[in-house]
């Protein structure tokens, strides 16, 4: 007779001798009880319900393993036990409904939970060392919605509905949408989000670009640099950006401009009387100062009056001027010099965001409406995104540790 013996250790014990999931070092990093404390009513009357913090984890599971919606996340609880207790759920008790988590989704959208949650990550992310935050990067990218689409004039103009947006492509072309734009400022060595903005899709870009330099001076009061393109070519960043000491790079939209002002080039770079560009030759960042030489005495070109023509000095003629002149024309690098074209380069790193976002962490399939669900929705993108990268740091430093 075959006598089958119990197992001495419960099944629980059995999964934490298993070596842990990609899930469950990603949870490591996270402060799920945030939620809960925040979400919880502590005196309510009726049954106690899931607890908020094991809900978050399905969700953010959600995203992790690229499941499609909800419905698809209840079944993929009640057929993958590790997964159901990674996420916190007891293995002898059901698992949350299709509804229970869509009520829970909504009241995440109604309250600054996983605003904090996000901002707490990012602060991880600082003291770790995985962003450094000196130079960053703001750009906005389209989100089509998930509500049916409306003619121009039935949309409720109000900021908490989704909108009709127009932009150009990387390839010149016009394209329209219903939707949404996520605004992002982002931190160039990590390609990691500092902080996000969501706004209807007929916004433009450059309206959410000072409120996103407001939310990162919280997190990242070092940055130096913000690179931004063409778009955000508004006197009224510059000026912000100015006035906190820092520097803005973004290349000019000249708006139809046929000649550029005059005694000045295309990069507002001094013409010297004779109509050639001069050289700039570095700048003051502190005064805010920005040099421009003689081309012939440097030897750029071959002037046929010479030197002699604007100045009697054997440094050649030198023309000096500031950033609070024209914080739109002149910056510290020179707009068009080896400096300013390598750290506007330094922009395309938004734009990975955005893409590794939508590829990888389902951050343009909607399955929910409004705006409210909508950053609910890339807010739990973004925290699976810097959550992973946390984890992935985490455990190459205890490996070479070890």
């Amino acid at each position: 007779m075959n006598i089958r013996h119990e197992s001495i250790f419960s099944f629980e014990t059995l999964l934490e001798c298993e070596p842990q999931t990609r899930l469950a070092k990603i949870f490591t990093v996270l402060d799920c009880n945030l939620v809960d404390h925040q979400l919880s009513k502590p005196f309510s009357r009726g049954p106690l319900g899931y607890k908020k913090a094991n809900l978050l984890r399905a969700l953010l599971a959600k995203y992790v393993y690229g499941i499609p919606n909800t419905a698809k996340l209840v079944e993929r609880l009640s057929s993958d036990i590790r997964l159901r207790y990674d996420c916190g759920f007891p293995l002898y008790e059901g698992i949350p409904s299709t509804a229970t988590f869509c009520r829970f989704i909504k009241k995440l959208s109604n309250t600054s939970s996983l605003q904090k949650l996000f901002d707490n990550l990012v602060q991880k992310a600082f003291a770790f060392g995985v962003m450094d935050g000196t130079h960053v990067a703001i750009d906005a990218s389209k989100i089509d919605a998930y509500e049916k689409t409306k003619p121009r004039k039935q949309v409720v103009k109000d900021g908490e509905h989704a909108d009709w947006g127009s932009k150009q492509d990387t390839n010149g072309n016009q394209i329209t949408w219903f939707g949404y734009k996520v605004h992002a400022i982002v931190d160039t060595y990590s390609e990691l989000p500092i902080a996000i903005t969501v706004t209807p899709a007929n916004q433009h870009d450059a309206t959410q670009a000072i409120p996103l330099i407001d939310l990162a001076s919280k997190h990242a009061p070092q940055a130096r640099y913000f690179m931004m393109d063409s778009g955000y070519d508004s006197k009224e960043i510059y000026e912000t950006l100015r006035k906190r000491q820092v520097q803005a790079i973004i290349p000019l939209n000249l708006r139809g401009e046929k000649v550029p002002p005059e005694g000045l080039d295309a990069n507002r770079t001094p013409i010297c009387s004779m109509g050639y560009s001069m050289v700039y030759w570095g700048a003051d960042e502190k005064t805010g100062e920005l040099k421009f030489r003689c081309p012939h005495v440097c030897g750029k070109v071959d002037c046929p009056m010479g030197s002699q023509w604007c100045s009697s000095s054997n440094y050649g003629y030198v023309v000096k001027k500031y950033v609070e002149e024209d914080s739109r024309s002149f910056c510290a690098p020179h707009r068009g010099t080896t400096n300013w074209d390598k750290l506007y380069n330094e922009r395309t790193s938004v734009e990975r965001f955005f893409s590794r976002l939508k590829e990888h962490l389902m951050a343009d399939d909607l399955t929910v409406g409004g705006i409210k669900k909508t950053k609910a929705h890339l807010l739990l993108s973004c925290i699976t995104l810097i959550a992973g990268t946390l984890a992935i740091n985490q455990c190459i430093s205890s490996q070479k540790a070890a």
